[in-house]
This record gives C-alpha cells, structure tokens and sequence, in this order.
C-alpha cells in the first residue's frame, strides 16, 4: 500500500522522473516525464534508456557513480534542467535517477526580462545625457532617476537625491501628487530656487495601472518662455501676412479702377463687367491684339463673388499642345516620363471656387478643344493618367484676337466649343476707337513706370501729346505701353519728348499724314497743306489755340472746327 502510494506520488508530480536500474533498463517513468519526452510509459519501461533517449547521461552516472547536477539539455524543442544521481544501497550502485524540469518558458522570461533590463541601463543613460531637466519617482513618490541638467538647476549630485522623496529634493512640488491622482499637469508654474519656472508633471501607466511620475523643466525662466512667446507672435504674424500676400498674388492684380478711360466705348465696358461679374457664366474676351483682354479677365474676377478665390491663367498660344493637357488637367504619378511623384493638379483644380482665364483660346489644338468641352459640360476634370473624374467649379473666361468664325468655318476650331465659349462676348475697344482716352492712358501708364522704375516722370510734351492722338496704334495698348517704357529707358529731362520715343514714331511725326481714300488728288492737297498749317501754328504759339487762331487768320470756332476735322487733338 504504501509504495502504491509513493508511485501516485511520483506520477502527481510537475518534474519529470526516470529510474534505471543497474543494466541501464527503465524501471520507472512517472507521467511528466513521458509527456516531456513525447515517448508511451509502455515503450519506456524494461527498455534500454540510452535507445530512447541518445543524448542521455544517466547511463554515465550509473557507471561512474558521480551525480551531474543542474544540467541543461536540448530536447527538440524544449530546454530542459536535469539533476541526475545515482542510486547507492549498501556501497554498491544498484541504479540511477534523473529529476528534470521544463525551463524553456522560464528561459524566455529571463531573456525577455535581460532584454528590459539592458533597455531600462540604455534608457537611463540617454536621460543622462538629455540636455532637458527630467525627473521620475515611484508610486510613492520617492525619486527612481533624475538627469545630470535637472541636478545642476537643483545644484545636488544625482546620488544625493536618488532614493529619496521628491518633497525633499524640489520646493513646492506635486510630483508625489500627480502619482496618486493620475492627472497630467501640462504647463504649471512653480517656484524652485526663487525663479518661476514651468514644468510638466504626467503619469506614467503600465496595463492601466500607475507605476510612477515623470517630470520636466520645461522653462527654467518665465523669461525664456516670454521670449518664445514674442518670437511665436513674430512668426504668426509673419505667416498671416506672407499668406494674405500669397493670396493677393493667386487673386486679381487689377480691378474695374485700373480701367482708365471717359469714353462712350470704355464706359460701356466698366457697365457690362459689372453686370457679369454678378454672375458665374462663361464669357469671351474678343478684340485686337493688345487691347488689354487679360486686363478686363481680372477686373470680372475681381468683380465677381469668387474674387476671394484663384485667379489662374493659362495661355493656350505659349504651351507646347504636348503639355496643354497635363497642364489644364493635372496629372498622377508615373503617367510619364519626367511627372513628378505624388502628382500634380491641373489649372481647372487650382482654380477650384474662382477663375480660370484662358488667354489665346484661338490657338488651342483641335483634339484639346474637344476634352475641355467636356470639362465646360460636365464641370469635372479627369487627370492625365487617372482613372477617377474630380468634380471643379471654377468660372471660364476666354480671349481671342482671331476670327473664330471664319475658323469654324475651316473647321480649325469646333463649333460646339465656340457656342460654349459665347455665352456673353465682350468687345474690346482699340486705341483708334478710343482717341479721347489716349492722353488719360498714356498719364496713368507713366504714374505705374514711374513706380516700377524710380523714375519722376511728369508726363509727355504737346508735340508727343499730337503725334499720339493721330497715329493708328496697330498694337493697341501694349504698342503705347511699350513705346513709353523706351522713352523712360532713354529720356534726359522730366518730360518725354519725340526724340525719346522709338524711331518708327519719330519717322512717322515727320512724315505726311495718311489721306482718306476717295478724295481728289487736289483736295488731298488742299486738306493736307490745311491741316500742317495747323500744326504749325498750333507749334509756334505753344499750342495756344487763341492765338494759332490769330496767327492763321481765322475765327477761333473755325480753328477748332478744323482741328476736329482733321483729327488734331490738344
């Protein structure tokens, strides 16, 4: 009975036993040992030990009678610590016995536990060398670390404080507190070595469970934190203007007020761009060339309820129709050779909630015409390369100098897109329909030189003013824009003069003025030889009509009636 007890014994127990008796043969094997070893207790027993388990060395102890204690054993997978001995009656080895255990969880533990461990030695050496103050304590409040920035502040050695209770190392601190409420104190000001400073105080948790405190110096001086705070200011300031300023630039650079003019035909204009621009519909810019389309663009947008949003312009004569799409549409990575990763949005998303100026829409390839009618109709742009449609609102403003309807008729532009683009046309007025204007242009064009240039400029002599009032300006008023910056390049007095204007201008002042076809070779000369009399009176006396009047001998009404007649303007 009683060794049937010690057998259930045996076999209750978590170590693994195996007895052999003096042959080396299994004559016992509780149940834990068979599980570890993954061998039936039917195949252990009466069986040679060394057959089932080759890499045994009970059969050594059995031989030499010398116990192996403590001894660590691979078994497949498992680690396993056996303490063999062998088994003495009477002097004489009559077995031997191993008793071992599974360590492989426990090794793991240890590896995991020397792996934190070298962690926590790495991590409370960086705290070392961290220039910042940073203290932590345990649960009850009793200081675990501290760095070397916080114990010169302090003005103590580290192993002074370390162990003891933060109350005693820092004035007027909380650090024990925070650890009992396990509420962070972010931005405190407290008093330490007469200086206010501000710290934070947060706690540290572990599965939820508060195990400690940590604690910085985040401003050893009030004073530091008011300069950052000014610094700060600075810097939102800055930011707040450079952005208004980057939207100013992205919005209109004119307005209806950079329109200048008194005429019936500029008047008109400023009327219809305020109409419009209370609008969202697509409108056509149509005039010659130089007439200042781009102009009247920004002065609609600026005019409009999207003058808070983008101006975007795109000149559809100037990009090569290889690049017209991606650059209207955008487009995604790897589309091509040479696009730029991540993408890149397209002027219609640029635009997105303003304006989107198509400058030269004349010149536009036949094939692109096609997919930005789609755009105009649907209101959505596809990506070059993208598979997905993105939804832009964003207002449509064309310009042409060209003839679109005598394209249309040889089929270089299409004419849905042109029924598209003509929702309201704008005509531009040439210099030649606006002569009255001329003077009050070429005025505002030197103010805008003179601020671009440094220059003091005061303005153009009579002889300028009547040379500008009769030439036919084939450029508009871009040929006048540019005329006068070559004055201003050149000029040596405060007013501009005929010498200063380019030699086609000076040629024409000296050359006979166009006559009107029709006349009679005599009255072209009567009316020519009339109208120089004019002039050269007008020249002699200063351009006082008063007495060019006198000088020519006639009544005053008749000189200025003549004058009107031959387009003579002072």
């Amino acid at each position: 009975m009683k060794s049937k007890i010690q057998e259930i014994a045996l076999n209750a127990a978590h170590n693994g036993i195996i007895v052999i008796d003096k042959d080396a043969l299994v004559t016992f094997c509780n149940d834990a040992a068979c599980q570890l070893i993954g061998i039936p207790m039917d195949k252990m027993l009466g069986n040679k030990l060394k057959k089932i388990i080759p890499e045994t060395e009970l059969d050594k102890v059995l031989k030499e009678g010398i116990p192996q204690l403590h001894q660590q054993v691979q078994l497949k997978d498992r680690v396993i610590i056996s303490n063999r001995t062998p088994l003495i009656n009477n002097g004489e080895i009559v077995g031997a016995v191993a008793v071992f255990e599974d360590v492989t969880e426990l090794k793991e533990a240890l590896k995991e536990l020397t792996t934190t461990k070298e962690f926590l030695q790495k991590l409370e050496t960086g705290l070392e060398h961290l220039p910042e103050g940073i203290i932590m304590v345990d649960t009850k409040g009793y200081i675990t670390s501290i760095t070397k920035s916080y114990c010169d502040f302090l003005g103590v050695e580290k192993e002074e404080v370390v162990g003891k209770h933060v109350t005693e190392v820092i004035e007027n601190t909380r650090m024990h507190e925070v650890v009992q409420t396990g509420i962070p104190e972010i931005g405190d000001m407290q008093r330490i070595n007469d200086k206010d400073v501000v710290v934070m105080r947060i706690p540290i948790r572990v599965n939820d469970e508060i195990v400690g405190a940590i604690g910085q110096l985040m401003f050893q001086d009030v004073s530091d934190l008011t300069k950052l705070a000014a610094k700060l200011q600075m810097a939102e300031k800055k930011l707040e203007y450079y952005k208004q300023e980057y939207q100013r630039w992205q919005r209109s650079r004119y307005s209806i007020n950079n329109i200048i003019g008194k005429s019936t035909e500029i008047n008109k204009l400023k009327d219809m761009i305020k109409k419009v621009g209370q609008y969202n519909s697509t409108i056509l810019l149509r005039g010659e060339s130089g007439t200042g389309k781009e102009l009247i663009a920004h002065a609609i947008h600026e005019a409009s309820s999207r003058k808070k949003g983008s101006f975007v312009r795109v000149n559809c004569a100037a990009i090569p129709k290889e690049l017209l799409e991606a650059e209207l549409f955008g487009y995604e990575e790897g589309s091509f050779t040479g696009a730029k990763k991540k993408g890149k949005p397209g002027k219609f998303e640029l635009a997105e909630g303003g304006t989107i100026f198509l400058d030269e829409i004349g010149d536009m390839p036949l094939e692109m015409q096609v997919k930005l009618l789609r755009v105009l109709q649907e209101k959505e742009v596809e990506r070059l390369g993208g598979t997905s449609v993105i939804p832009v609102d964003a207002r449509v403003i064309a310009s042409t100098n060209r003839n679109l309807e005598q394209m249309i008729a040889q089929k270089t532009f299409r004419y849905d897109l042109y029924y598209r683009l003509n929702v309201v046309t704008l005509l531009m007025p040439n210099l030649r329909e606006i002569r009255e204007d001329i003077i009050a242009i070429t005025d505002y064009m030197i103010e805008q030189l003179n601020e671009e240039f440094g220059t003091r400029i005061e303005g153009i002599t009579e002889e300028v003013k009547i040379l500008f009032m009769n030439y036919n300006w084939p450029g508009n008023v871009r040929e006048l824009k540019n005329a006068l910056e070559r004055a201003v390049n050149v000029i040596e007095g405060t007013r501009i003069r005929i010498k200063d204007l380019p030699l086609y201008l000076q040629e024409f002042e000296q050359q006979p003025f166009r006559l009107v076809a029709g006349d009679s070779i005599l009255n072209k000369e009567v009316e020519l030889a009339e109208k120089k009399a004019i002039i050269s009176a007008l020249k002699k006396t200063n351009y006082n009509k008063f007495k060019a009047a006198q000088l020519l001998d006639v009544h005053r009404v008749t000189l200025y009636r003549k004058m009107q007649k031959h387009g003579i303007h002072v």
